[in-house]
């Protein structure tokens, strides 16, 4: 980050790029960083549910399947999807183990939540990824009120997907406690890359058959539902016109397929601050050849965003120093 001619800051970081077979093509860093994956961890979570015929079963939409691997930003329409997404499976926001915060909608607008205002279980970020989670407990018969404990059926499901798609095998995922409450996993960054790779892909999985590139065609028509108006995954989507699909996690990881090249691209900001993770990632994209001057035009205020006081003057900016090496 500068301020006038200085540099106030540094992020530190590394990037992955890899194709379908998991080969590392390009790097920045160290490529196999261990990366606890956060939310980039919601598509391959939401995997098992949609394999065993969730979606068919509960009736849901394709923009609820997006909700499944969302980080959304409790907007009404969020919300009212996550709510129906519980009455379908027979469970009710009670049920959610998520936690409660305001949501992320006020966070994306600069803005204070109204004060006196109740917020609910609903309105977390992660509330549709628990809501697919209590849905398959109802599909396969599991009790619901131990859904998020390491050992039970639904979250060993869960880390068997995690195993394949990333090729760690799943003793060696570093397991931890995201804060919603659900078990997640650590992986090398270019594991996540590969896995990223694969949910790009539109070809059947060997195991999970058409389940990832489901999940990746509603993430992609429906990327209102990943995350919100103003914030990073839905404006990603929006400028690959259907051709990248990506999920952002906390403490500054962002993961991305390239349907149209078979890639996989993930990025880890050491320090965990998003502010230095954007600007970084949309150079990524550059420098892979992936932008035209439409998109560089849509992804310019992610790009450099200018750095403002109390006052509204610019006082500095994020600027991208990555440079991708070819490891081909």
């Amino acid at each position: 980050m500068t301020r006038g001619a200085a540099t106030d800051s540094v992020h530190y970081g590394s990037v992955a790029v890899v194709d379908r077979n998991g080969k590392l093509l390009f790097a920045a860093g160290d490529p196999h960083y261990l990366t606890t994956t956060r939310s980039a961890l919601k598509p391959l979570q939401a995997v098992p549910f949609v394999a065993r015929g969730g979606v068919e079963r509960f009736g849901y939409s394709a923009a609820q399947v997006a909700l499944l691997c969302a980080s959304h930003s409790g907007e009404p329409r969020h919300v009212e999807a996550v709510a129906d997404m519980l009455e379908r499976a027979g469970c009710t926001p009670a049920d959610l183990q998520c936690g409660i915060h305001p949501p992320l909608y006020y966070t994306a607008r600069e803005e204070p939540p109204p004060a006196g205002v109740r917020f609910t279980s609903l309105h977390h970020n992660c509330s549709g990824k628990h809501s697919g989670m209590l849905a398959y407990c109802r599909l396969c018969g599991l009790p619901t009120d131990s859904y998020l404990d390491f050992d039970h059926p639904l979250q060993q499901a869960i880390r068997a997907a995690v195993a394949h798609l990333t090729g760690v095998p799943e003793e060696a995922l570093v397991a931890g406690i995201d804060g919603c409450s659900a078990p997640n996993y650590a992986v090398p960054l270019d594991r996540l890359a590969y896995a990223f790779a694969r949910l790009a892909s539109a070809a059947e999985d060997d195991r999970y058959g058409t389940a990832p590139a489901r999940l990746a065609a509603a993430m992609t028509a429906h990327p209102e539902m990943v995350s919100g108006e103003r914030r990073n995954d839905l404006g990603l989507m929006r400028a690959g016109g259907g051709d990248w699909v990506t999920k952002v996690g906390a403490e500054g990881v962002q993961a991305i397929g390239v349907r149209s090249r078979g890639w996989g691209i993930a990025l880890k900001v050491v320090d965990g601050n998003a502010r230095g993770l954007h600007p970084a990632t949309v150079a990524v994209l550059d420098q892979l050849g992936l932008l035209d001057e439409a998109r560089r035009a849509a992804l310019a205020p992610w790009r450099e965003p200018a750095i403002r006081n109390y006052r509204g003057l610019t006082t500095g900016r994020v600027v991208s120093t990555v440079e991708l090496e070819r490891r081909t």
